[in-house]
């Protein structure tokens, strides 16, 4: 199918309106400088760090909700549905959640009662706002054995850290719906442990509605197969998926190269392509995918950016530095309408 480019360029959120939400994570600097970008194709947001533990619960007795708030009235404004994340992370979570008054260890009674205390004040909060919550984020392990990674949730709670999770969110907010959220989600090993996870948490009646894929994909991995079975295997579980944190990395994980100042024409030919089959496959299980979240917006910021080889620039979405579409961004439009 060809596109008259001459046309209106077509809202994203527009074009899959009858597949799934389209969204974009954002943080306070990009809620300013993307504002025009965000409010034209995304009917979706989520926060890129505002709403996690250190940022919202630094210390015991204080919250600090003025970016996350300044995110739910960017959203409400916009008539913008609004994805929470995350309340349960092994990062990026403060050294007192952890700790007793005297600075050694804290007892699991504790800990839960703390993780509780914060489920309840943040998902509280946002209560009737956030539609669906990263309630429990990267707790399996990448290799090996163990099904779940080391974590001081797992050492000091143990396994049942998640359940609890689930079932504080739950009671916090009734109608929001509950995800597991990883990444590596489409390697073969990786899958079988999400799926066991969450298979578990399903036969304990814990309150788990979906589970996130990262999908924090490149030029040549995963391959559309292993994400063909992903989506597959999890969707057996009769749960929700969502699309959580989508970019796709011009660079392979093991390339450290730092000599490019812009993509080459064949690394925006192949992330085009991607896209185009990404966004295919989605559509074809959209009966199952209700949920595409790009974990950014345009190519002028990227978490990507310096990760994991500091100095080095990457230019992982649709949108390029200056907000103007890329040929992705026409793969995409094609597969809306194909």
């Amino acid at each position: 199918m060809s596109i008259n480019r001459k046309d209106a360029m077509p809202k994203l959120h527009e074009a899959f309106g009858g597949s799934f939400l389209i969204g974009a994570a954002v943080n306070p600097m990009t809620l300013t400088t993307q504002r025009e970008l965000l409010s034209q194709h995304f009917n979706s947001i989520t926060a890129e760090n505002e709403m996690k533990f250190e940022r919202l619960h630094p210390a015991e007795e204080r919250y600090t909700f003025e970016e996350a708030d300044r995110l739910m009235a960017f959203a409400k404004a916009n008539g913008m549905a609004v994805r929470g994340h995350t309340l349960v992370w092994h990062n990026q979570t403060p050294d007192w959640v952890f700790e007793n008054s005297s600075g050694g260890k804290a007892d699991r009674d504790t800990l839960l009662a703390r993780m509780k205390s914060h489920i309840d004040e943040v998902a509280g909060r946002y209560k009737g706002e956030i539609y669906a919550w990263d309630v429990v984020n990267e707790a399996v392990a990448d290799s090996g054995d163990e099904i779940l990674r080391p974590s001081k949730w797992l050492d000091i709670v143990g396994e049942d850290f998640i359940a609890k999770a689930f079932e504080y969110a739950h009671a916090a907010d009734p109608n929001a719906l509950l995800f597991y959220n990883d990444y590596n989600e489409s390697n073969p090993e990786k899958r079988e442990k999400i799926y066991s996870l969450v298979k578990s948490l399903k036969e304990k009646n814990v309150p788990i509605h979906g589970i996130g894929l990262q999908a924090h994909w490149n030029l040549e991995h995963p391959s559309l197969d292993d994400i063909r079975r992903a989506v597959e295997r999890y969707a057996s579980l009769g749960v929700k998926l969502h699309i959580t944190e989508l970019d796709v990395s011009v660079f392979q994980f093991e390339d450290r190269r730092t000599d490019l100042t812009a993509p080459s024409e064949e690394m925006l030919e192949q992330q085009a392509e991607r896209y185009g089959q990404f966004f295919r496959l989605f559509k074809e299980y959209s009966e199952h995918i209700t949920s595409v979240t790009f974990w950014g917006a345009a190519d002028d910021y990227t978490w990507l950016d310096h990760f994991p080889v500091r100095g080095r620039k990457n230019w992982p979405f649709v949108f390029d530095t200056e907000h103007k579409p890329k040929q992705s961004y026409w793969n995409l439009v094609e597969a809306a309408r194909s």
